[in-house]
């Protein structure tokens, strides 16, 4: 991917020659991507696609020798996987390999611009992202917005919210988004006043304005806590 050029590189995988053509077509019509291959079949994707340039798979699942399904598993280094299929019955699974998005044959063109506007949405978070660097003392972190550095105080972050493999940082001034989880976040010495209140949030200590039984009120903020780190909470009641 370019982020520059807001282009990715994509692939378009399916069996089936007008639905093959037609996820083409569809695809065509946005500058945003750059198609890299088109195959009729998993194995084909596998063998001759150039993997590591590609951003974004659009596959179909119900394909003879290696379905969309296993395909994605062998692909999981690709970012973003869109799966286009004539079964809706396959959607929990879809998203259990991490999909996207999940589009039923014959595409509509409102519900693929959807799918566009969601793809966009992914990769501004990523682009955004490229985030969090590194501690500068005992009370600065260094954060990538788009091509600047931004220094933060440590202080002045208000929570951290869990956002799959990313984290968002609050502040009174701005809102990232974090490429770390949160996990890996709160073992850094720099966030070691943060205390974890729920699987998704860690808070800092000095902003609590009021705790109840099941949420912490935060400035203007009301955030659930999580039944097993109430009683990390028990001593700021």
């Amino acid at each position: 991917m370019n982020p520059l050029n807001a282009m990715y590189n994509c692939i378009i995988i399916d069996d089936d020659e007008i639905d093959r053509l037609t996820t083409l077509s569809f695809v065509k019509k946005h500058s945003l991507f750059n198609i890299l291959g088109v195959y009729e079949s998993a194995i084909d994707a596998l063998q001759n696609a150039d993997l590591p340039k590609v951003d974004i798979i659009f596959t179909d699942i119900d394909m003879p020798e290696m379905t969309g399904l296993e395909l994605r598993t062998q692909m999981t280094q690709i970012s973003a996987c869109v799966f286009i299929t004539a079964y809706p019955d396959y959607g929990a699974e879809s998203f259990d390999v991490d999909a996207l998005d999940f589009l039923v044959k014959p595409i509509k063109n409102e519900r693929f611009e959807l799918c566009i506007s969601r793809i966009q949405k992914y990769f501004d978070i990523r682009t955004k992202a490229t985030l969090f660097e590194h501690s500068l003392g005992a009370d600065t972190i260094f954060i990538k917005d788009g091509h600047e550095q931004i220094k933060v105080k440590l202080h002045e972050i208000i929570y951290l919210e869990a956002l799959k493999d990313y984290t968002r940082i609050i502040t009174n001034a701005k809102k990232y988004s974090v490429l770390s989880s949160i996990g890996n976040l709160l073992v850094e010495p720099a966030f070691n006043s943060f205390i974890r209140i729920h699987r998704s949030y860690a808070v800092q200590p000095h902003f609590i304005d009021r705790i109840s039984s099941q949420q912490l009120h935060i400035q203007d903020y009301t955030l659930p806590i999580g039944r097993s780190y109430k009683d990390v909470l028990a001593n700021f009641r």
